[in-house]
């Protein structure tokens, strides 16, 4: 089947990978591709990023299909959608779940990831499907062909895309946290990974940049978000008590998982079932810091530094001082804008794949 441009596969016969090309400039207003099978076996709706990583993800992806279609065809119909631009991979997700899909894999980085999540909300509810029982629930994937693949390192992951296949195959399923995000105005932002704050967001805003050149793109954000940084008073609110005031603020970080920027272990208590997440601040670090300190930073021991705090939240409000709006956030790798922000955690909200 094909919508929007897309190539959709939903059969029961041999996968064919295939993709018009399209630009996102000609896709109507509804740019969902998916439509439910008519036959009783589930879809499973792959949700593929084909410039992810520089192109490498279409690549990899198109290596890819004659073993997934090994092991999950007769099992599963396999639903393949491509996208063509920025948000485009949340209409797919929701489009999917209303369709009643059994599962929604993203294929590619952490930021392909982030938007199939975001695709599981839609007005600050879950999505559901449109003709199933109340029991059904879309199930979340992830197959890592992207720049970055944080998130995978809380599981334990290899950067696999064939240990994934199986993951799906098993069909073991857990029940995961979603952080979810609320500014001044505007819809909710869900996020899976990990949320951030001044230094480390704006190094992240500038490494998306230059994904082109993998994970050097990390280093290179990073070195041009201490061009002109100063580190920042804080207010933060935790779990809605009292207003508290964080002197000279570096970062900080949100983690409903372990791993950000290409493998650190920022927020290294962090556990997406817990119901909680882990709040960490670096405070008064200068750029000699990080170099020092960088080794503690990818290892997760840097907690034990006197300017380090770390604590378990279920919601924290975070608002600049000076109130100049220039102190960025992101979440997941994703440029978000500017503080102030209310973070939440919404426990169980999503069943994974894992």
């Amino acid at each position: 089947m094909v919508f929007n441009r897309i190539a959709v596969l939903a059969v029961s016969k041999p996968l064919v990978f295939k993709a018009e090309q399209s630009m996102a400039s000609e896709l109507p207003t509804d740019r969902t591709s998916y439509r439910r099978a008519s036959t009783r076996k589930g879809d499973i709706v792959f949700v593929v990023n084909p410039k992810g990583a520089n192109g490498r993800t279409g690549k990899e992806w198109k290596k890819l299909v004659p073993y997934l279609r090994s092991r999950l065809d007769g099992v599963y119909n396999i639903c393949e959608s491509f996208t063509s631009g920025p948000s485009h991979a949340i209409d797919i997700t929701r489009e999917a779940i209303r369709e009643g899909a059994d599962g929604v894999i993203a294929v590619g980085g952490d930021g392909t990831l982030h938007e199939v999540v975001n695709g599981f909300f839609w007005g600050g509810k879950p999505v559901a499907a449109e003709d199933q029982e109340a029991t059904h629930t879309t199930a979340l994937g992830l197959i890592p062909l992207g720049t970055g693949s944080d998130f995978a390192r809380t599981f334990g992951w290899k950067n696999d895309p064939h240990d994934a296949i199986e993951r799906i195959v098993k069909g073991q399923k857990s029940r995961i946290d979603v952080g979810v995000i609320n500014g001044e105005s505007g819809e909710p932002h869900y996020f899976i990974n990990v949320a951030d704050i001044h230094l480390s967001a704006k190094a992240g805003y500038y490494a998306s940049q230059y994904k082109r050149f993998g994970n050097l793109c990390y280093v290179i954000g990073a070195l041009r978000g201490f061009v002109g940084h100063k580190n920042q008073d804080l207010r933060i609110k935790v779990n809605g008590g009292e207003w508290e005031i964080f002197p000279q603020v570096t970062a900080l970080c949100i983690g409903n998982a372990k791993f950000f920027g290409g493998g650190m272990k920022i927020t290294p208590n962090a556990d997406p079932c817990s119901g909680d997440f882990e709040v960490v601040i670096l405070q008064d670090f200068k750029w000699y810091d990080f170099i020092l300190k960088l080794h503690k930073l990818y290892q997760g021991t840097h907690l034990a530094e006197k300017n380090v705090h770390s604590r378990s939240v279920k919601t924290i409000e975070v608002e600049e001082i000076t109130g100049g709006g220039s102190i960025y956030v992101q979440s997941d790798g994703e440029h978000l804008g500017f503080l102030p922000r209310k973070f939440c955690v919404l426990p169980a909200a999503i069943e994974m794949l894992c």
